[in-house]
């Protein structure tokens, strides 16, 4: 079980009739916005002609928990872990100690929701200088405008650095670049009787620090700093309360800083991309999505040419009771090779599934699996890539958690070949 659901558990023993109508106050809460509690015959879903909110919407947002005024306004988690990690490469083996400190607020209203995450990870290696070598911050916000209306606006900043010897990155490279990405994206959804229809927009600003090489040498990546733009466009059919069939459009701008110290010129470009796909969602227990495309990136320069690709997307969770819960994905990601990289652009699919089991009280079992193939158009490289990985979390009591990972991953591309990683974590979490 999370440490959070242990809390709540320990705050509703020291006050059992608080913990009741705090539970009461979101049910009320509810029953201003949609009729039937889900029960037998209680549910819209289940009367004939009536198609409510469709099963995944474009711009999801969860108001199930909804809270009445007189909360808090922020609920407050946070928690700060310290590990040490052992990490054999093909390049030799590696101890290093993590700080990773986490914090979260979160409010709930009867119309809106806003949720603020932010995280660190402080790496300090053995007889190392100290590196951050990941700092995140994203804020969520939702407003129901009205039953069938939903605006959504979410803002992220991630400062990240790969390790050096990580399967994939070049074994010349002793630091890899920093990388800076913030970005702003927003959008709308409303349901026309059966269509709903969401509209997206977003900008995205993307900066690459130097790569120190082995013998000294530092090279300038600033001719990948770029801006991004973004827009999209669905449209869905509910079908039945359970299925809908959606169909998707993008457009989109790259216009980088500099010009390309290879290319002699600045691969400025226009994406675009069209999808047609199904999905569903069975209660609380199964919700599948899936959809195919095509996806054109057009260069400003003639010379570059066009990138044609093939687009598969899909996504899956399962959920059949409190202790079990399954996830599985699909995504197509097409955008600039990026430092350290040839050609004009990465072409790439990626497959990921996890699975978590809540033991009982106090121990949760983990495990997830990844596969990646990628091309690089105008530079003829390509890159497989597999992974793995196991975890245990043993709660001590309902602050402190004793957690246990280990990872696998494995890399084969055509200018470095076949590299691997072994990682062992151990560690304590202590949390609100």
């Amino acid at each position: 079980m999370p440490l959070r659901s242990f809390l709540q558990i320990g705050q509703c023993g020291a006050a059992s009739v608080l913990c009741v109508l705090g539970l009461a106050g979101p049910v009320l809460g509810q029953s201003r916005l949609g009729g039937g509690d889900g029960s037998g015959t209680d549910n819209l879903r289940l009367l004939p002609g009536v198609y409510p909110a469709t099963p995944t919407e474009a711009l999801p947002i969860d108001f199930g928990g909804l809270r009445e005024p007189y909360d808090p306004y922020f609920n407050i988690d946070w928690s700060v872990a310290l590990r040490g990690a052992y990490t054999t490469t093909d390049d030799g083996e590696q101890y290093d100690v993590l700080l990773v400190p986490e914090v979260n607020l979160e409010h709930v209203g009867s119309r809106s929701q806003i949720a603020l995450d932010a995280s660190a990870e402080i790496d300090q290696p053995v007889d190392g200088e100290i590196n951050v070598s990941g700092l995140r911050l994203g804020l969520t916000t939702g407003y129901a405008v009205d039953s069938v209306t939903a605006l959504e606006a979410n803002a992220d900043l991630s400062v990240t650095r790969e390790r050096s010897g990580t399967p994939g990155l070049d074994s010349d490279i002793v630091e890899a670049p920093q990388t800076i990405v913030g970005s702003v994206d927003g959008g709308i959804t409303r349901q026309f009787g059966r269509f709903n229809v969401g509209v997206t927009g977003g900008i995205e600003r993307s900066i690459y620090g130097d790569t120190t090489l082995s013998g000294g040498v530092v090279r300038d990546n600033s001719e990948q700093d770029l801006w991004t733009l973004d827009s999209g466009l669905r449209i869905g059919f509910q079908a039945t309360p359970i299925f809908e069939v959606f169909a998707e459009a993008g457009l989109g701008r790259e216009a980088f800083d500099h010009p390309s110290s290879v290319l002699l010129l600045r691969p400025d470009a226009t994406n675009w991309s069209i999808k047609t796909g199904v999905a569903g969602q069975w209660s609380s227990v199964l919700a599948a999505e899936a959809s195919v495309g095509l996806g054109l990136r057009r260069f400003d320069a003639a010379s570059l040419g066009d990138v044609r690709s093939q687009l598969y997307d899909a996504r899956l969770v399962f959920t059949p009771d409190p202790t079990w819960r399954f996830t599985a994905g699909l995504a197509t990601d097409i955008a600039p090779p990026g430092p350290d990289a040839e050609g004009t652009t990465r072409v790439q699919y990626a497959v990921n599934a996890d699975v978590n089991y809540t033991v009982n009280s106090w121990l949760v079992l983990r495990a997830l699996a990844d596969w990646k193939t990628a091309r690089f158009d105008g530079g003829g490289d390509t890159e497989t890539g597999h992974g793995y990985g196991l975890g245990a979390d043993y709660n001590l009591n309902a602050h402190t958690a004793l957690t246990a990972d280990y990872g696998y991953d494995y890399s084969n591309s055509a200018t470095d070949g076949p590299e691997d990683s072994h990682r062992v974590t151990l560690g304590v979490t202590v949390a609100r």
